[in-house]
């Protein structure tokens, strides 16, 4: 795969120093690698996401107003270290506490964990939110073995919402943990990405085949199913969340009259024109069950390079929910005005 890069080895240090020049000011270069917001208010209590390079915009992308403090990252496809980790806490904490919100991958867990122990020898208080949307990476009654995919989108922008008035930690993770409830995810693949340090595809799959449930570096779904029309494979990513809700005993099946966020994502080389088409049909199919799709997001916010696919999450919303959803939000990669686009 040709890559517009210098050396493959720094790819990920040479992206965060660019994209901080994108904030043009409004965030700064922490430690090793990390991003972190410059207006940071006393007394504030914090909100810290990570996870690898290599799935721009996310999750240094969602550093901003209203949205994220910083971010911790790591090298490309790789959870950052634990002294970056701390670095990134050092950096966003207030006084109030920080908390943790990061994709469900055994290394991040292992990091961001490390990470929390460094700065309980600093006296920071840290809390940890893991999300795990992806419905096809373990049953509902195995939620905490899932992956996070997509979902992290919906869920760090209402969290960072939140996080401009808790009053306490207890308070935003309590929060955070309810958007992470309400927020399921389907992904399907159709072609691999590359790793930028080698130039080989993350993944092999027949040209006459999709793979349903393909995480968002290649990892196995339910398996390969032949290529389909948009309309069908919507229909099927549509059918595997609403059977997870359906399945899961924490949460009411998605019911006539409930309101949702719907956000139809790119994993890097689908185009815009694909995803308005399959949005098209998952509207159709959600109005058809009398299910209200309150906002939409669609487009590359959470990708692997140039791996062609596409990915569906819902999050129902309650009235808290909404109104941390309904607060604008601005980064160099995802902004949002006030109020709804989607109706």
């Amino acid at each position: 795969m040709k890559k517009l890069i210098n050396n493959p080895l720094k790819v990920a240090d040479e992206l965060v120093e660019g994209l901080v020049e994108a904030y043009n000011g409004e965030c700064r270069h922490v430690g090793t690698r990390s991003i972190v917001k410059n207006d940071i208010p006393d007394g504030k209590v914090a909100l810290l996401v990570g996870g690898g390079s290599g799935h721009e915009p996310i999750y240094h992308g969602l550093v901003g107003r209203n949205l994220a403090d910083g971010a911790a990252c790591g090298d490309i496809f790789a959870a950052p270290p634990p002294n970056i980790v701390f670095e990134a806490t050092e950096a966003v904490n207030r006084g109030k506490g920080v908390l943790y919100l990061y994709g469900n991958y055994a290394g991040d867990v292992l990091n961001f964990d490390l990470g929390a122990e460094l700065a309980s020898d600093e006296d920071i208080e840290v809390r940890t939110i893991l999300i795990w949307d992806d419905v096809c990476s373990a049953p509902p009654t195995e939620k905490k073995n899932r992956r996070g995919i997509a979902g992290l989108v919906p869920i760090v922008k209402i969290a960072g919402a939140a996080s401009q008035s808790a009053a306490s930690l207890d308070e935003l993770e309590a929060l955070a943990k309810k958007a992470v409830l309400q927020t399921r995810s389907v992904g399907v693949s159709m072609s691999p990405g590359s790793i930028p340090a080698t130039g080989k595809p993350t993944f092999d799959i027949d040209e006459d085949k999709i793979g349903l449930g393909m995480g968002i570096h290649g990892e196995p779904g339910v398996g390969e199913i032949p290529m389909a029309t948009a309309d069908d494979l919507s229909v099927q990513m549509l059918d595997l969340i609403f059977a997870d809700f359906e399945k899961d005993e924490e949460v009411a099946a998605l019911a006539p009259g409930d309101e949702i966020l719907l956000f139809v994502n790119s994993l890097g080389a689908t185009t815009m024109m694909e995803l308005l088409i399959a949005l098209r049909k998952a509207k159709a199919v959600l109005v058809e069950r009398g299910i209200r799709v309150h906002d939409v997001i669609v487009g590359p916010l959470v990708t692997c390079q140039e791996m062609a696919g596409i990915s569906f999450s819902i999050t129902r919303l309650d009235e808290e929910l909404k109104k941390y959803w309904e607060m604008p939000c601005q980064s160099v990669c995802f902004s949002k005005m006030e109020g709804r686009y989607g109706g």
